[in-house]
């Protein structure tokens, strides 16, 4: 760090601030990384419960769409809580109730089987859907509870001249924890479950299921690998959430708020005309209409976001999917082609945060830029050759992900910068419901896309949108680094 960052702080102070904030950033990634893993299995989990129970794409769309709405409007409501109440508190338990609901998911066939009496058949397997959607639902809801406490506690111990380089390591999490949840659960999905596959009525079932005749060759090789793990995907749930609720204990214990509660200062230079008096004060309020709601360029980060989000979601979310049931791969193959996806954009997203800094002034939404032109690039070349050698399609994928965790990574500090570290959460709430509305039109396009045209022509509109998402960004060009100057104009 700058020394001038600190003012005329003393040595011990400036050295005890930084162990604090390497401390916080550290917990904080780690946690989030947790909330991913009880959330991104879902993903691996679906191909088996196609093969097992014939759900459908588009009624995945619906569930995942809802789900991501769902999520938004948490991240929303739960910006508020977290400008005003222990972020420590809020992420622990928000963590823990996830892992509640992917315990109850695991159980979902269990409980349809008792709702209906029955073990297979149609009703079996509407009762699974509305289940699954139940319980989606519910987990959507609490993963809203991780990221406003970040987003809330971070700018407390980052300055705005280092947001976008350390908030950017910070959101490698993300990468990490879905990373982990899709290598994790393809390895149960290829290595647990019950081995069907000597049943010829399951073999049939499965076959049937996912539209492979018995003179396909290839497509039976992939019927008889789902058939030796019959139920595998209950486990993508119950062990993600064993390790979720090992590590809300932990935060629990070790998460710090901000520097005040470490007898710590804050940081020169952040302090803003937020008014002092009660929370919810008129004057608060207005305060908070001025920074967030009347921020032109807070609205237009949040609407960029919206096309970060569909076509980060659309390959995130379906990227198992798509490669299993159009690129012939095993889900094993599918699940790591996925991780190298995250990998790679745990890469970019720490270079885009250098970047930002180092070349950009920290002007993120610049960055955010050329981003998007290169995951617009990568992912045409992607679809566009799909007989490249699988290594070399898997890699133009990866290099795809290299470019759109910029945005994703940057949007959000962005927004705290803009918003200020008063009302970082509340503004990145804002933020959370543009762009899971984008989650959610991409979960119910794509669902829908695929079902009907194709996935060529899925992944033909995800590149138009990151093409828009591009344009978006520019308009703010000429936008400043942060919004204390105009935090500090407010009368």
């Amino acid at each position: 760090m700058k020394e001038s960052i600190y003012g005329s702080w003393d040595k011990e102070t400036v050295d005890n601030f930084k162990r604090w904030q390497r401390r916080t950033i550290l917990i904080t990634m780690i946690g989030y990384a947790a909330f991913y893993f009880v959330r991104k299995n879902f993903s691996l989990a679906m191909p088996g419960m196609t093969a097992e129970f014939g759900i459908s794409n588009t009624s995945f769309g619906i569930v995942i769409g809802i789900g991501s709405l769902i999520y938004g409007l948490s991240r929303f409501l739960n910006g508020f809580v977290a400008d005003r109440v222990s972020s420590r508190i809020l992420m622990s338990t928000g963590l823990m109730l996830c892992a509640l609901a992917n315990i109850a998911f695991g159980f979902g066939y269990d409980l349809s089987y008792l709702v209906t009496g029955a073990s297979d058949g149609p009703q079996v397997v509407n009762t699974l859907v509305m289940i699954m959607g139940i319980t989606i639902i519910v987990n959507q809801y609490f993963q809203g509870m991780g990221f406003p406490p970040c987003a809330r506690t971070l700018p407390q111990w980052i300055h705005p001249s280092e947001l976008a380089t350390k908030m950017s390591i910070w959101n490698t999490s993300h990468s990490i924890g879905a990373a982990c949840a899709v290598v994790v659960c393809g390895y149960i999905m290829g290595h647990f479950g019950s081995d069907m596959s000597g049943n010829p009525e399951v073999v049939a079932n499965i076959a049937a299921n996912l539209g492979i005749s018995a003179d396909d060759a290839e497509g039976m090789e992939r019927v008889m690998g789902y058939a030796s793990h019959v139920g595998a995907w209950k486990w993508c749930f119950w062990i993600p959430a064993i390790v979720a609720l090992l590590t809300s204990a932990w935060l629990m214990l070790r998460m710090k708020d901000s520097p005040a509660t470490v007898g710590l200062p804050e940081l020169p230079g952040t302090s803003t005309g937020k008014p002092k008096g009660a929370k919810d004060s008129k004057s608060d309020r207005r305060f908070m209409m001025h920074m967030v709601f009347r921020n032109p360029y807070v609205w237009l980060l949040c609407i960029a976001n919206l096309f970060v989000y569909v076509m980060r979601m659309g390959i995130l979310d379906w990227g198992p999917k798509f490669l299993t049931e159009s690129r012939g791969m095993s889900i094993v193959s599918a699940g790591w082609s996925v991780a190298m996806f995250e990998i790679c954009a745990i890469i970019g997203m720490l270079v885009a945060g250098w970047a930002t800094d180092r070349f950009l002034g920290g002007k993120a939404h610049r960055t955010c830029v050329f981003c998007m032109v290169g995951a617009t690039v990568f992912m045409g070349i992607f679809v566009m050759f799909p007989q490249l050698p699988t290594i070399v399609s898997t890699i133009f994928l990866a290099m795809s992900g290299f470019c759109i965790y910029g945005p994703q990574a940057l949007v959000g500090v962005a927004i705290a910068n803009q918003a200020t570290k008063d009302l970082s959460a509340t503004a990145n709430g804002l933020n959370g419901i543009l762009g899971y509305i984008g989650s959610f039109l991409s979960a119910l396009g794509v669902g829908i896309l695929a079902d009907h045209f194709g996935w060529n022509t899925v992944f033909v509109v995800i590149i138009c949108v990151g093409a828009v998402g591009g344009l978006v960004f520019a308009l703010m060009w000429r936008a400043p680094r942060d919004g204390y100057e105009r935090a500090n104009n407010f009368k």
